[in-house]
């Protein structure tokens, strides 16, 4: 049986068959039809359908609009009409998908032959390219006797045998040369094979004896646990820090940076290489930790406090400009709540106690400090500046006064808080040396950019030796002139027993009175203008008067006195009162005698490190006074002299030259003065 539905439209058909015979069934294939299909005829019954599909619908609503009823006949009819024509645009839609699938079939297949002749060209070229590297390597080789160093020809011929080198046939044949010097070489590295066989088994005997002795310590670890049990009771009657060590550690947590940096310096240093250095955290650790939390923590509690603030303050008059500025300037000089405290320690008990802060606004860190005595230091008047802590460690390098931040970067932040300089600051929170800096690992360029994180711990390692015995060798060279300066108020010159030869037996001049001056001070006096104008005194320094007198001769001496000493030694400007007054500007003796207490160091250092220096340059002062009188008169008219300064130094010449300069420089063991 078959079915036959045919629908012809502008000389075009569309088939639908549908064939039974008994139980055989023949099912209809589009895609054998879509071979023969045209697709451009296919588009132009797509759009004639569209648009009898289109005239059908208008005129469906035509007859409605004109009251005809919806199961009318000829709405019915139309309705046929247009499900045919829907019937044929689904079947245009399958073909043009099927269409579709179909072409794009085609183009993956041809893309894979392309794939396929791509893979097979990449192939190709890569075998051609491999060709050529075995060509080249083959044009390139070397041979592998060529790349072992072979001993030179003289002294293959001296030290192998004569069935190897064979000099009768080798030295007129190179390449028997090159394969005899090849045999020798391996008998000798067959020798030195053999050496090598020896060392490793006496390495392996030695490793074994190694292991023996790490079983036997490992089996000693757990008795020294019990020892170190057992011990608990004598750490605690020998107060040994380890509990405190430990709860050192988990403080250091939370301190900043710098200060970690220099807390774990100076504590390896103290372990190292001073024992008696210690190192201690202290301030708050409750505020250290919050100033550690995550900052959206912190933002929730500032907004927090900031709304109990504002309901608080409500009732309240606004804060003046110079309030709030004033409140910026705290915040910006804020320090951190956590500080280290190092403790220097000297032979004779003395403590040097340093103080580190870091101003966590300003990244800097800053220093003060105290000094513990073992015996009462305040007899002498004039050291009384000598163990100030705001002067104490004043250029401890040379031009590092401590009075501005190193940092060039507060200086914009300064700006906006109005604050002119960091110097009136110092008093509260420190003194930023640059010194300190570099033992917190914190180094600033000319720009303001720090130094690398990476090279922090470098950093503060290097400058911390040397550092630490400046800091020592500070506080006992003040140490030292405090106990000078008490005896020099005193009238008397303390020169020990090792600077005793740098003297004559007997000095008549004496010191009268040793007391302190200021700058100011310093600056009125007529006779030291020439050192003023030559730029050799600063304000740091510290100035001194010392008076030595002989009978009616009294002689003057402004004494400048260099924070870093004894490195830097102590200037000495001179003016004799007697006969008139008489200055080295004035008088070339006078000069001589400036010359040999400020010029000669070596002769007058003494031991180590030289803290006699300033009692030794006021001795030979003593001494060039007394040369200078009892010669003085034997100058002029060449008498005797007067009988107030009769001649007790013996002189080989008592002038030379047209200066007529005198004999200031003491022979020792001889006891005779000369002329340098």
């Amino acid at each position: 049986m078959l079915f036959c539905l045919k629908v012809k439209k502008n000389n075009s058909e569309l088939h639908v068959f549908t064939h039974f015979r008994h139980s055989e069934v023949r099912v209809y294939n589009e895609e054998v039809e879509l071979e023969d299909r045209d697709p451009q005829q296919d588009y132009m019954l797509y759009k004639d359908t569209c648009a009898d599909l289109a005239k059908l619908m208008a005129e469906i609503q035509e007859l409605k609009s004109s009251g005809a009823k919806v199961g009318s006949v000829e709405i019915e009819e139309r309705h046929r009409q247009c499900s045919v024509h829907f019937i044929t645009l689904k079947k245009l839609n399958r073909l043009a998908h099927m269409r579709l699938k179909k072409g794009r079939d085609q183009t993956h297949e041809a893309k894979q032959r392309v794939d396929v002749l791509h893979l097979q060209l990449q192939n190709l070229l890569y075998e051609v390219m491999h060709l050529q590297k075995e060509i080249s390597k083959c044009l390139e080789f070397k041979s592998q006797h060529e790349e072992i160093e072979l001993v030179s020809e003289e002294e293959f011929f001296q030290e192998a045998p004569a069935e190897i080198s064979r000099p009768h046939v080798t030295r007129d044949d190179n390449h028997q040369l090159t394969l005899a010097r090849l045999d020798w070489e391996l008998e000798q590295r067959k020798r030195l094979a053999e050496q090598y066989k020896m060392s490793l088994a006496r390495k392996e005997k030695i490793q074994k004896a190694i292991e023996q002795k790490r079983e036997y310590l490992s089996s000693l670890q757990p008795g020294l646990q019990n020892i170190m049990q057992a011990s608990l009771p004598v750490q605690e009657y020998l107060s040994m820090p380890f509990e405190q060590m430990q709860k050192q550690a988990e403080v250091a947590r939370h301190l900043p940076p710098p200060l970690y940096v220099l807390l774990v310096q100076a504590a390896a240093y103290g372990q190292a290489c001073d024992k008696t250095l210690s190192v201690n955290i202290s301030g708050d650790v409750d505020e250290a930790k919050a100033l550690s939390r995550r900052p959206e923590d912190s933002q929730e509690d500032e907004s927090d406090s900031d709304a109990e603030e504002e309901q608080q303050n409500t009732k309240r008059r606004r804060a003046t400009v110079g309030v709030q500025l004033e409140d910026k300037r705290k915040a910006m000089l804020r320090r951190h709540p956590l500080s280290l405290c190092v403790d220097l320690k000297c032979k004779d008990g003395s403590v040097l106690h340093l103080f580190f802060y870091y101003l966590m606004n300003l990244n800097i860190l800053t220093v003060k400090t105290k000094v513990s005595t073992a015996t009462d230091l305040s007899g002498a008047v004039s050291a009384g500046e000598l163990l100030n802590s705001e002067s104490l460690l004043n250029c401890l390098y040379a031009s590092d006064h401590g009075k501005e931040t190193p940092n060039p970067a507060n200086r914009y932040q300064f700006d906006k808080v109005g604050i002119t300089t960091f110097a009136d600051y110092v008093s509260d929170l420190g003194h930023p040396y640059v010194w300190v800096q570099k033992l917190g690992g914190l180094q600033f360029s000319s720009d303001g950019a720090q130094v690398c994180v990476a090279l922090e711990i470098a950093l503060s390692a290097s400058h911390m030796e040397k550092t630490m015995k400046l800091l020592r060798g500070r506080l006992q060279a003040r140490l030292a002139l405090h106990k000078q300066f008490s005896s020099l108020e005193h009238s008397i010159i303390p020169v020990s027993s090792e600077c005793q030869h740098l003297f004559p037996a007997k000095v008549v001049s004496g010191l009268t009175r040793w007391t302190m001056m200021s700058y100011q001070e310093f600056t009125e006096l007529g006779f030291v203008q020439h050192v003023l104008k030559a730029g050799l005194v600063c304000e740091t320094d510290l100035f001194f008067m010392a008076v030595v007198e002989r009978g009616t001769a009294r002689l003057l001496a402004a004494v400048v006195l260099n924070p870093r000493y004894p490195e830097v030694m102590p200037l000495f400007s001179l003016s004799l009162h007697w006969k008139g007054e008489r200055s080295g500007r004035t008088e070339d003796n006078l000069r001589a005698m400036e010359s040999e207490v400020n010029v000669f160091r070596a002769e007058l250092q003494g031991p180590r490190p030289g803290l006699q220096l300033l009692t030794n340059q006021i001795q030979r002062l003593c001494v060039c006074l007394d040369v200078y009188l009892e010669t003085e008169s034997q100058v002029c008219d060449g008498s005797e002299g007067p009988r107030e300064f009769p001649r007790e130094k013996m002189c080989l010449r008592t002038a030379r030259g047209p200066s007529r300069l005198k004999p200031f420089k003491y022979n020792h063991p001889q006891g005779f003065f000369s002329h340098r």
